[in-house]
């Protein structure tokens, strides 16, 4: 088992922290709109506490209702989410409950059951229905139902002007919308994974594009008028076996359990896997783990390894002291004897096989268009490969716009991926751009970043990667004339900030490219940037916005936007 490189992990809080994971497990919907159906699965999802507390329950219920008036997180998706709940009630309703104080009083008893009509879907994938007359103005969050479903839902957590519901029935399906024949994975509707397989891909893509549309209204702080029409979101060209990652995980077996096995000489009474042991994902609106065999939106290699994996897992449980998060990842075969041209020339005229690392610190290699990626097994990397063409063609094509292809004095000459990681987007577009730089704080993804680039052949005299200062990210690339410089950004979940803005605007760029996993933190980034002006006066306007889909299925969404520096300088402010 040593070269799984299992890692002790910090479990997930909740299933938003887990919501890139692989699916769960299939609810038994029927399709007839005219037939209630049940849904086993989630029944006992959240049982009711015991009716006498111990003292440690008590314990923990005082710190419950201690921690039940604290607010989200800004651009959490707790927030998000408290946004869609606003808007869904109205602000004068809204407005009159914070007023009287009693957003918290919720209108619902733990495990209550309750009937609701669907009104809409929050960006975080959830349906959001309001609770029925003569309940006071409240929204239940449910997970894997509609908008216009009759349902049932039992409610397990109450919130600020909302309540969290495990999914019982769907009374009345939407047939416009629902269509469960579309589901391939047997758990869905029990893992936190996937919100979107009963849905048509297209009807994916719409709303993937209005949560784009919801968060720069929300978070940016822009004028309407600031922003362009938000363009259609560009889809994956695989719907399911994309996914390049996955991390089951799993208990250590009880502490009783563990010291029997000592007893009996380090030998398991029986070879099958024990009902406690679940490796896999987590469970919908819970921190437990449910058991899976096999995730449909993960590629084909990852899948196969999946099995092998398992049982080596079942074999040694008991050895086990800790809780473990495992690693696969889909990678290239490479011959490792072969020098980086050749090993380039070779992958291009041969059929490309495929190899699951299961190591943290081994090498994983990655083709993008005619470009080959190596990294560690542990490091980032963009989880869904068949994407990255249509990324960075989209990235190349928003610098160069083909309207400007004939004013060659305009055309920027160098460019500047910020947040470079393993050198992506540096690497991708280096052919369009007489000198690149990759800055990156971190110093294992610039000794990435130059091996890639060694690996593509690309001289050391045109690209470079370097380590950025906090405080002066930019100060590495003082030789480059801003008047013909893009910048890319690609930065983590949390954004930029208004430190990296500041020097953003000191550099002054041609443009820039933002790159996002949040579109969240990309509005109010993007409302900082349009909102000051550069050393020299400039301004940056929004040129263009859209999504990109790197996680069909669910409800995340990549965003892309384009800013272009325009000359202000005679505007007065």
């Amino acid at each position: 088992m040593a070269e799984l490189a299992a890692q002790a992990r910090s479990r997930p809080r909740s299933d938003r922290e887990n919501s890139l994971e692989p699916a769960g497990k299939k609810p038994r919907l029927d399709e007839d709109k005219d037939i209630p159906v049940e849904l086993p699965e989630v029944q006992n999802a959240h049982p009711e506490p015991p009716k006498k507390l111990s003292k440690k329950q008590r314990g923990k219920e005082k710190r419950k209702n201690k921690r039940k008036h604290t607010l989200p997180e800004p651009y959490s998706p707790d927030d998000v989410l408290w946004r869609d709940v606003v808007a869904l009630l109205g602000k004068e309703p809204v407005d009159d409950i914070l007023e009287a104080e009693t957003e918290w009083d919720s209108p619902f008893e733990f495990q209550e059951e309750v009937e609701l009509v669907v009104s809409s879907l929050s960006s975080n994938g959830e349906s959001l229905s309001i609770a029925p007359s003569p309940k006071p103005p409240w929204v239940v969050v449910t997970p894997f139902a509609l908008p216009g479903e009759h349902i049932r839902a039992r409610i397990y957590r109450n919130s600020r002007l909302h309540s969290f519901a495990d999914l019982v029935a769907v009374l009345t399906p939407n047939p416009e919308l629902r269509d469960m024949g579309r589901v391939q994975c047997r758990y869905f509707g029990e893992c936190a994974g996937c919100q979107y397989q009963m849905l048509s891909y297209e009807m994916q893509l719409d709303l993937k594009r209005n949560v784009v549309v919801k968060a720069y209204q929300n978070f940016s702080g822009l004028d309407p008028s600031s922003v362009p029409p938000i363009l259609p979101t560009i889809a994956s060209p695989l719907q399911y076996g994309y996914r390049t990652k996955i991390t089951p995980h799993f208990e250590a077996p009880p502490k009783k359990l563990q010291k029997q096995w000592q007893e009996n000489g380090n030998q398991a009474e029986s070879a099958e896997k024990p009902d406690w042991l679940k490796i896999g994902f987590n469970k919908i609106g819970t921190r437990k783990t449910i058991d899976i065999e096999e995730c449909p939106i993960a590629t084909p290699v990852l899948n196969q390894a999946l099995g092998p994996l398992r049982e080596g897992i079942i074999k040694n449980i008991y050895s086990y002291k800790k809780g473990v998060s495992l690693l696969l990842r889909d990678s290239l075969e490479v011959n490792p004897d072969a020098s980086s041209n050749s090993e380039v020339d070779a992958l291009a005229e041969s059929i490309e096989k495929h190899v699951c690392i299961t190591n943290h610190k081994a090498t994983v290699r990655e083709r993008v268009g005619d470009k080959i990626f190596e990294y560690p097994g542990g490091s980032f990397f963009q989880n869904n490969n068949s994407v990255l063409v249509p990324l960075t063609t989209y990235v190349r094509d928003a610098i160069f716009p083909a309207a400007s292809l004939s004013s060659a004095p305009e055309k920027p000459t160098h460019l500047v991926d910020a947040y470079c990681g393993s050198g992506l987007f540096a690497i991708t577009l280096s052919d369009h751009f007489a000198k690149v730089a990759g800055i990156e704080l971190s110093a294992d993804s610039i000794r990435s970043a130059t091996r890639n680039a060694q690996l593509n052949g690309i001289p050391a005299d045109k690209i470079t990667f370097r380590a950025g200062d906090a405080a002066d990210i930019f100060a590495s690339v003082q030789d480059f004339p801003p008047e013909h410089t893009v910048v890319v950004i690609d930065p983590p979940r949390k954004g930029t900030d208004e430190k990296f803005v500041d020097q953003l605007m000191q550099f002054g760029g041609a443009a820039v490219v933002y790159v996002s996993c949040n579109v969240h933190t990309q509005a109010r980034d993007v409302g900082m940037i349009l909102g000051k002006r550069t050393k020299g006066g400039g301004r940056y306007v929004l040129e263009s916005l859209r999504g990109f889909d790197l996680f069909p299925q669910t409800a995340h969404v990549e965003s892309v936007a384009v800013l272009r520096l325009v000359d202000t300088t005679s505007e007065s402010g």
